[in-house]
């Protein structure tokens, strides 16, 4: 049965947040749809996602509009240039369908907030330590819980810790690190969508065995700057506990056993996109079909919508995706690329330009994006790509203002996006130099 609450939450929906929810949930189902038995449908997964986009625009913050409206505008000059100035043929009907793919996948991800906290309270998972303990309990929670519910988890963590104060910056970067450091090796980040998309002869397992490495070390930096700047004693910590880690275990284990022998011929990003959403609707079933759709029902009513933020960013991004990449192809014939090799040092030059970018205030998806749209990358040199792009999303979302986690930081707890810069810089330089060997040691390989 419902609660009176849950009852006032659905009547205080606006219709246009409605109507929202409900065509970025059709645009996830026609993505599913697509997958399973009826391809030409996912026609509707791009329209419908950017229906919803169009409805919910007036709620974006005015940082995220006036950046997404960047974008988009960019993207639609450029295929414009493309067409008319260089006679480039383009494909219209297609030009919403850039990263659409991750969208679908990011709003799949949003489901398994179904799973657990059913009856609309949150549960503890585990009493507040401090010290160097407490920071290491934050750092790691975030992170490994962050490899599957992504940017919702730092919510999770980060209000639990608000509980007894107002959060401090060690808690801060604690969270911003843990998040950021999964983008190197996690399969349910968007980052590694994106690259699959970019790069879709990557090998998964090198970039792994590359990345978890580097975010340990990026783990190890957090615990040893952190406590020589900062008085840690009394700042609270996530102490973490068995059942915090049942969830991202048995995900991460369905997700590998689909993709290795259910459905070898889905990408990691494809199973994501139907396995979460599908696992949500099992966990809720067990308390009857009434109870499953009514939390489906509220879900889509006030989750959907509240994901406009990213949603609107990665459909602007992929817009202007196309835009450089037809222009780039229009305006030299397709014979014109960045490099004529893809090596340790193109790879170093190109990662220290998408991190730069982002200290300048622009996401990494922007960087990766024009970065991949100006290569023409081998079979062989497409997870050099990859775990480059990781490694600049990674290190360029800790530390640029204007990257999800730290928005989300602003907006939740009021801390500045500048000054979590110049906080994470130092963090950054370090990251940086971990990664540059990183990239030479895997192009000896």
């Amino acid at each position: 049965m419902s609660s009176p609450t849950a009852h006032a939450t659905e009547a205080a929906v606006a219709p246009r947040h409605a109507l929202a929810g409900l065509a970025i949930l059709v645009g996830l189902l026609s993505r599913i749809a697509s997958l399973a038995w009826w391809p030409a449908v996912e026609a509707l997964t791009g329209p419908t996602l950017w229906l919803g986009t169009a409805l919910l625009w007036p709620d974006l913050p005015r940082r995220n509009r006036r950046q997404a409206s960047m974008l988009a505008g960019m993207g639609a000059g450029l295929l414009l240039v493309a067409a008319f100035g260089y006679g480039a043929r383009v494909d219209w009907s297609g030009v919403l369908d850039g990263n659409t793919q991750v969208v679908a996948m990011l709003v799949g991800v949003s489901f398994i907030g179904l799973i657990g906290n059913r009856r609309g309270h949150s549960r503890p998972a585990g009493a507040p330590v401090t010290g160097l303990r407490g920071l290491a309990g934050t750092w790691l929670g975030v992170h490994l819980l962050g490899t599957i519910l992504n940017l919702s988890t730092v919510f999770m963590v980060g209000d639990r810790l608000a509980r007894r104060a107002p959060l401090s910056m060690p808690q801060l970067l604690g969270l911003n690190r843990g998040l950021s450091s999964a983008a190197l090796w996690s399969p349910f980040f968007a980052s590694m969508g994106i690259v699959m998309t970019l790069a879709p002869a990557m090998d998964y397992a090198t970039v792994l065995a590359h990345g978890l490495p580097l975010a340990l070390c990026a783990g190890l930096v957090t615990m040893i700057e952190l406590p020589r700047r900062f008085d840690l004693s009394d700042t609270a910590g996530f102490s973490m506990s068995p059942r915090s880690l049942l969830l991202p275990v048995i995900m991460a284990t369905l997700v590998m056993g689909f993709h290795y022998g259910l459905t070898p011929g889905l990408s990691i990003v494809s199973i994501i996109t139907f396995l979460m959403p599908a696992s949500a609707l099992v966990a809720n079933l067990t308390k009857g079909p009434r109870w499953t759709l009514g939390r489906l029902h509220r879900h889509t009513l006030t989750r959907l919508p509240a994901m406009r933020g990213e949603i609107s960013l990665f459909l602007c991004a992929g817009l202007l995706t196309k835009g450089l990449s037809t222009l780039a192809n229009a305006a030299t014939e397709g014979g014109w690329t960045l490099f004529d090799a893809f090596g340790a040092g193109e790879a170093i030059v190109s990662f220290l330009a998408v991190v730069a970018s982002a200290v300048a205030g622009l996401h990494p998806i922007i960087g990766v994006s024009v970065l991949a749209s100006v290569l023409d990358l081998a079979d062989g040199q497409q997870t050099l790509f990859a775990f480059t792009a990781l490694a600049a999303w990674a290190v360029g979302t800790s530390v640029g203002p204007l990257s999800g986690i730290n928005l989300s930081l602003q907006g939740r707890y009021g801390v500045s996006g500048t000054l979590m810069m110049r906080e994470n810089l130092r963090y950054a330089l370090v990251m940086a130099v971990l990664v540059v060997a990183m990239i030479a040691w895997l192009a000896r390989a």
